[in-house]
């Protein structure tokens, strides 16, 4: 990767000096009705004056939208180095994004960001060496850049485009087909899609998706339920979609459908909510040339009881990644004729690591497999001596081919060699399929911009597919990782990201970052806000906290339900040690995090006010006795618990970041971020914690809320919002923070 900084542009780069905090003067927030509004919770009553504000389309509430976003306007244009700060931002996101390409037929289709637009646009190119031509530029989709290109799938011969639009950040998908050849659409649309994967036959006349039925009610807040797996032929109206399964008793599953890549079985992944444990159903198609739809539904893995993810099959054998009796996960394979647990071979065993993700390709078993939280990828072959015994395969439904093929996935694979990653960094996307001599693959760190590389699994050879060029030299700074202790006990990772040589004195700007939830792992990325941040003199640091899935399902379950406190007390630990090391003091130390993250935010601020001189909480879940009532919220019960049962209300209550905000607290400096399409965590949560944290707050520190508009939860947010978005975060934390940055000569 060559990443050049010129001597001019390295001398017009922010710098920043540390002066006293400006004195603070709170604003003069908007009146916020408060309504009589009182539930009663097992027998406890529960006040909640701001319910009006649940309803974002109420002409009160779009008022009350319009009054705070004046205030927050206000307050951000009054901040003197905030144009210094938009502009140094557009100079560094000017640079390209790739994407990691997908092989379909002879054709190659990848997506690329030339820098400042708005989407990135899909590529498409005949081979390797062939010029490259655009397919889809979602960017003339919308005058604003607001409709976005979130998934797209060709068919298995290349020839035909499936993709998913999203208007206004909403996770509602219209899915439309394209003729690769020609670049233009088919007649077929497809609505109501949410939640789905779109997988084809490899007739390559058709393709598999998930969907709700059409509503009355308001799309971007009301309760989904009862997901249903659809087929759709390309060339007929949706009406004539074949309804493929539905559990009707089971309203609150979700149903993600997978064709094999030899076409033969239509696997179906059934979640309950957000718990990654699973069932695994599938549909025997037949021919795949003619694949038969209504075939009987297979349940194969029908319990529940741990997280299995079908990586592949060869014939009627499917190698499959799970964390049963292995917690940090392993690689198995079930038999179809012999599907009982005590036949099933496993063929890479449990490690050290946990395995986050693996694919078959070329022959090969690929794992991405986290070492503190940071990748490694390393290629397993199958021991080929075993393949030779024709007494282990059971082939009543098999060519002898298969029979062999079989014998293979029945025996262990071996270690054959790791890939040579840049520095320490993630993974996060390995394309390639069993067949394949090539593979792709994306690699990227705090300071390593998303470069892609090709390996060429003959020659076991890596090569640069595309690389960043950006205006900022990383050899300035740094990433260590370090372990700190939590408050039980428990050794936690964080990564934490500096100039080079900085002085431990407790004056540098601190941005402190955390999720710990829902077995999601947070790994080394890249962000231009954090090069943005790190150039104006701040230190970044990620906290590795439980709840995530960096240590595997025991890493998870750590921080779930009644264990939930832990998240909270890791990351307050996290701030300690950011304190006690020197790195900040408490009024120099902030904290963001979104969605998940964002409740992390709003508990250790209700918790621990006084440690913390700043906070970000981004589209956070604040009110964790009505979250389940809106949208796709009824899902996290698997994680958080149900506020309906006694036991776990009470633990909801304890920590849900509405209900803990304490009157007469002098609360640090905070800007509440949201968006008035998120149909993820619906508005409602944000604009509820901020009106009560602003009547709460004592101390002169501003309570703000910026409301974006035409936006959701994040995925598919235009560029030129995000680089909006990303500058008042930073003005807010310059002028909260006591910075004062300047350029330097």
């Amino acid at each position: 990767m060559s990443v050049m900084l010129s001597r001019l542009t390295l001398a017009c780069a922010l710098a920043l000096t540390i002066a006293p905090p400006v004195p603070a003067q709170q604003p003069r927030y908007p009146d916020t009705r408060k309504a009589d509004q009182v539930d009663v919770y097992h027998g406890v009553a529960i006040a909640d004056p701001y319910r009006w504000l649940e309803d974002t389309d109420s002409p009160e509430t779009q008022q009350w939208i319009a009054a705070q976003n004046a205030v927050t306007n206000a307050y951000l244009a009054g901040i003197p180095q905030r144009d210094t700060i938009r502009a140094r931002l557009t100079g560094l996101w000017n640079y390209p994004r790739h994407g990691v390409p997908v092989r379909e037929g002879n054709r190659y289709f990848y997506t690329e960001n030339t820098g400042l637009q708005n989407q990135s646009v899909l590529y498409v190119q005949e081979g390797m060496q062939a010029p490259r031509r655009v397919l889809l530029d979602p960017n003339i989709l919308s005058a604003d850049g607001t409709e976005s290109l979130v998934n797209w799938v060709p068919s298995p011969d290349g020839r035909t485009l499936a993709y998913a639009i999203s208007s206004g950040g909403s996770d509602w998908r219209e899915v439309r087909v394209r003729d690769v050849a020609s670049r233009r659409d088919l007649a077929d649309t497809v609505r109501w899609v949410k939640f789905s994967s779109i997988s084809w036959t490899r007739d390559n006349r058709g393709f598999f998706y998930s969907r709700y039925e059409p509503d009355s009610g308001d799309a971007l807040t009301r309760v989904v339920r009862n997901h249903r797996l659809y087929y759709h032929r390309v060339g007929t109206p949706q009406s004539r979609d074949e309804l493929i399964f539905e559990q009707a008793d089971q309203p609150e599953w979700l149903v993600i459908g997978d064709v094999t890549h030899d076409g033969q079985y239509l696997l179906m992944h059934i979640y309950e909510g957000s718990d990654p444990s699973n069932r695994v159903y599938l549909i025997d198609l037949g021919n795949p040339r003619r694949p038969v739809l209504n075939n009987p539904v297979v349940r194969l893995l029908d319990r529940a009881d741990a997280e299995y993810t079908v990586v592949g099959n060869i014939g009627p054998v499917f190698v499959v990644r799970t964390d049963r009796d292995a917690p940090r996960k392993r690689i198995v394979g079930i038999d179809l004729n012999i599907p009982r647990e005590a036949a099933w071979m496993t063929l890479v065993p449990q490690g050290a690591e946990a395995i986050e993700s693996a694919r078959l390709i070329g022959g090969n078993l690929v794992l991405t497999v986290l070492q503190d939280a940071r990748s490694s990828v390393r290629i397993y072959e199958p021991t080929r001596r075993l393949a030779s015994d024709p007494r282990r395969a059971t082939a009543s439904r098999q060519r002898p081919t298969e029979a062999i093929e079989t014998v293979m996935t029945r025996s262990p694979f071996q270690l054959a060699r790791e890939l040579e990653l840049p520095t320490m960094g993630t993974v996060f996307t390995v394309s390639g399929k069993p067949d394949d001599p090539e593979m792709f693959y994306d690699f990227t760190s705090f300071l390593y911009p998303r470069t892609v590389f090709r390996h060429d699994m003959r020659r076991d050879e890596s090569t640069t597919f595309r690389t960043p060029e950006l205006r900022f030299d990383p050899s300035l700074y740094e990433t260590k990782q370090v372990f700190f202790t939590s408050k039980d006990g428990t050794r936690v990772p964080m990564f934490i990201t500096a100039r080079k040589g900085i002085t431990l004195d407790g004056s540098h700007p601190t941005l402190l970052y955390g999720y710990g939830g829902f077995n999601v792992s947070e790994l080394p990325s890249f962000s231009v806000r954090n090069l943005g941040w790190l150039e104006m003199g701040g230190v970044y640091a990620l906290a590795n906290i439980r709840g995530g899935g960096e240590y595997g399902r025991d890493w998870h379950s750590a921080a779930r339900f009644d264990k939930r406190q832990n998240a909270f007390d890791d990351f307050i630990a996290a701030a300690e040690y950011l304190v006690a090391e020197r790195y900040t003091s408490p009024q120099k130390l902030a904290v963001t995090g979104g969605s998940n993250g964002g409740l992390l935010v709003g508990v250790v601020v209700n918790q621990r006010p006084e440690l913390f001189g700043a906070a970000i909480p981004v589209v956070g879940v604040m009110d964790m006795l009505r979250f389940h009532k809106f949208t796709i919220g009824g899902a996290w019960v698997s994680d958080y618990g149900s506020p309906e049962d006694p036991e776990q209300f009470r633990t909801l209550r304890a920590y849900s970041p509405l209900h803990n905000i304490r009157p007469g607290t002098r609360y640090p400096a905070t800007l509440v971020i949201t968006a008035d399409h998120d149909d993820r965590v619906v508005p409602g949560h944000s604009f509820k914690y901020a009106a009560a944290l602003q009547a709460a707050q004592a101390g002169p520190a501003p309570v703000l809320i910026r409301i974006e508009t035409r936006a959701g939860h994040g995925a598919g947010t235009p560029t030129s919002k995000l680089i909006e978005e990303s500058t008042d975060r930073l003005a807010f934390l310059v002028r909260e923070l006591g910075m004062q940055p300047s350029l330097a000569r």
